[in-house]
Formats: C-alpha cells, sequence, structure tokens
C-alpha cells in the first residue's frame, strides 16, 4: 500500500494510526439510569406505542450513534481508489457507499478478503467529515460512507439528514422532499 502522492514516501500523509475510538464507541454502553419510582402521576397511560423502557432503548442507541458520527467527523480515515484512479465505492440497494477504513491492518484485511491483496492499493488520508459534506454530495445519487467493510467493528453512515448535507439527504420526507 502507498500514499497518495505518488512517489509512496508517505511524508505528505500522517502515519495512520488506531487513535480513533470509534470501535469502543460502538461496543460501550451508557451506565444504566437508576429505576423511578412509579406514581399515580408517572404511571403511562395504556395504549397505542411503543414502552417505556424501548423508548429509553431507543433513545441510548440515537446517542451512542451521535458519539459515534461524532468521531468519525473528526477522524482522518483511509479511502483506496480502485484502478481507475476513483474512489472506492459500492453499491447496494440504490446506493453508492464510499468505502473508508480506519487502518492500513483493515484495509488490507479488505483486500484479502477480495482476493486483491497481490495489487497494490492506493489511497488516501481524508477527514470523515469531508467525506461526509463534501464526497457524498458529488456522488451521482444517494451515497453514503461504509467504514471498514467487511469487518466486525464496520458503520454505515447512510444519506439521511443529520449525517449527509439535507440537499442530498433521502429521508427528508417529514420536513419536505430531498433532492434525491
Amino acid at each position: 500500500m502507498r500514499d497518495g502522492d505518488g512517489d509512496g514516501d508517505g511524508d505528505d500523509v500522517p502515519e495512520p494510526q488506531r487513535a480513533s475510538r470509534l470501535a469502543d464507541l460502538a461496543d460501550s454502553s451508557a451506565p444504566e439510569a437508576a429505576p423511578v419510582p412509579l406514581t399515580a402521576t408517572t404511571v403511562p397511560e395504556p395504549g397505542p406505542g411503543p414502552a417505556p423502557e424501548v423508548d429509553n432503548e431507543l433513545a441510548q442507541a440515537r446517542r451512542e450513534f451521535a458519539q459515534l458520527l461524532g468521531e468519525f467527523r473528526r477522524t482522518a480515515v483511509l479511502v483506496p481508489f480502485d484502478e481507475s484512479e476513483s474512489l472506492w465505492t459500492a453499491d447496494f440497494n440504490g446506493v453508492r457507499w464510499i468505502c473508508a477504513f480506519s487502518d492500513e491492518g483493515v484495509l488490507a484485511r479488505f483486500a484479502v478478503a477480495r482476493g486483491e491483496a497481490r495489487r497494490e492499493w492506493t489511497y488516501r488520508t481524508v477527514l470523515g467529515a469531508r467525506l461526509l459534506d463534501v464526497m457524498v454530495p458529488m456522488l451521482p445519487g444517494p451515497g453514503g460512507v461504509a467504514l471498514d467493510a467487511g469487518s466486525a467493528d464496520g458503520a454505515l453512515f447512510p444519506p439521511v439528514a443529520g449525517i449527509v448535507p439535507d440537499e442530498v439527504a433521502v429521508d427528508l420526507g417529514e420536513r419536505g422532499t430531498g433532492a434525491r
């Protein structure tokens, strides 16, 4: 593998490090809240809708994803190029995913899994925020970022509001229609 400047010396690209806590955040769990004693004024009315504990689990999952997204946006990741010198992308269910990797080891395992370990993989180090805010809008159609594809610690950052710019998000049905 080599850096993206063509001379192969790596001087212009900082050495990728696993300083990111992305995998740790994906597995972390926040301390449980102390149970609140139920009184006549706090008992939910029976009716349709999820149980309060489901709401709490959903809120916790959203907080954890927001934390993961924030860490990704601040982290430099490796983005490989294909044989045509274009960003390595994969199409799945109508979404084009930019493939990004947290370090060379994960990228190397991806190459091995694809049966392409013998070829030289050119990549650039790109800030996660730049991928989401600049590169995804340049894709033809809906796009997102697949981090560490094929690994147990992988994560997807789909083309939805709050992750990519609103003008390229596909989930704006509640606030209007998306451009895509």
